[in-house]
């Protein structure tokens, strides 16, 4: 029975944002269905086996200050976040499994029908410009760390806001790239501009992905990903997760629709190789997913299209999974092989005054 990894879910924030974090109260626990498009039941029946918990905050108010203090309430806001997820598993156990590397998903995968558990931070604002603190969460359970989302920061260039401040990736990113190959932390650029993205895939030595991106050839918006680009991601031996994000979908968000997304997937197959795609869907990031993908229970739906449209069961699978599977082993290879490398120190500040 073929089962489905996501690559991105946003349900750790609806759960802030609808919940306050409080998941043993009976308004959460008590709902055969919860607001929004994920839960426990649509995922059973959704064969979801895999899912990348981000556990995202939003960028800063001040977003042109990168000074250390804006970003402490994030980091703040970030330790909740993980330890939200680390308290839905634990709450949830015949559900979910907490995995932190690749044998670990396979196990799970091998062993009853709950939903391998990883995470991914959103943006290097959550890191508070810091090596440290990006070690700290590895350790407690983060796998991937998108670069940028709605915002610059010191290291990388995010598609929205448009004006360049590093032209690309700046030596700090470079620094925090090889940190992250190093420990191994999956790079991620989705929300990044088109030179964060050329500048990483040049300089990462391992594969990188796109979490929650789509192709620019079929829909031309800053979020998604030209042909040059994808080629570069094709020699990476990377990833792009295609999104169900109507608006990165179609340009008339309104005519989204399952096709939509066989549409991208098939256009990235037949361009670099199925080996090179995924899904992420971005399930609770946005206010309803396109027409026939309305939530986590329609996965099925997705991968029987998908067939139906002369896509091998060989490739289906590595859409549905093993493609992010095969990253995520990859990664720890890198990781393994510069154990000799020192890890990236902070720049602190005098203990003994100015």
């Amino acid at each position: 029975m073929l089962t489905s990894k996501d690559g991105h879910n946003d349900f750790p924030i609806w759960i802030r944002a609808f919940y306050q974090n409080h998941i043993y109260q009976n308004n959460f626990t008590g709902k055969v269905e919860l607001y929004g498009q994920v839960d426990f039941p649509r995922l059973r029946q959704g064969r979801s086996r895999g899912q990348f918990w981000s556990v995202y905050v939003e960028c800063p108010k001040l977003a042109n200050n990168h000074s250390d203090e804006t970003y402490y309430e994030i980091i703040h806001d970030t330790l909740q976040q993980i330890d939200l997820v680390k308290r839905l598993i634990r709450q949830n156990p015949s559900d979910l499994a907490h995995a932190y590397t690749a044998a670990d998903v396979r196990e799970i995968l091998q062993s009853g029908s709950r939903v391998a558990s990883l995470m991914g931070i959103e943006g290097l604002h959550q890191i508070g410009n810091s090596a440290s603190i990006l070690r700290m969460y590895y350790a407690l359970g983060v796998r991937y760390a998108t670069l940028t989302h709605t915002c610059h920061n010191i290291y990388a260039e995010s598609e929205e806001p448009s004006e360049m401040v590093h032209n690309g990736l700046s030596e700090a990113g470079r620094a925090m790239v090889r940190e992250m190959n190093r420990i191994g932390m999956i790079v991620d650029i989705s929300h990044t501009n088109f030179a964060t993205q050329r500048d990483v895939l040049r300089v990462s030595n391992a594969p990188v992905i796109f979490s929650h991106s789509n192709t620019y050839s079929l829909c031309p918006h800053s979020r998604n990903v030209p042909d040059d680009i994808l080629y570069q991601l094709r020699e990476n031996d990377g990833l792009i997760m295609i999104t169900f994000y109507p608006s990165f979908l179609e340009v008339n968000a309104t005519m989204a629709s399952i096709e939509s997304v066989v549409n991208h997937i098939i256009y990235v197959g037949e361009t670099i190789g199925y080996r090179y795609v995924g899904i992420g869907s971005d399930f609770d990031g946005m206010a309803a997913g396109p027409t026939g993908l309305e939530d986590v229970s329609k996965y099925p739906c997705l991968f029987q299209r998908m067939f139906e449209s002369g896509v091998s069961k060989e490739d289906i699978m590595g859409v549905a999974g093993m493609n992010i599977l095969r990253v995520l082993e990859s990664v720890e290879r890198v990781a393994t092989s510069m154990w000799d490398v020192l890890p990236l120190e902070d720049v602190v500040k005098p203990f003994f005054g100015h």
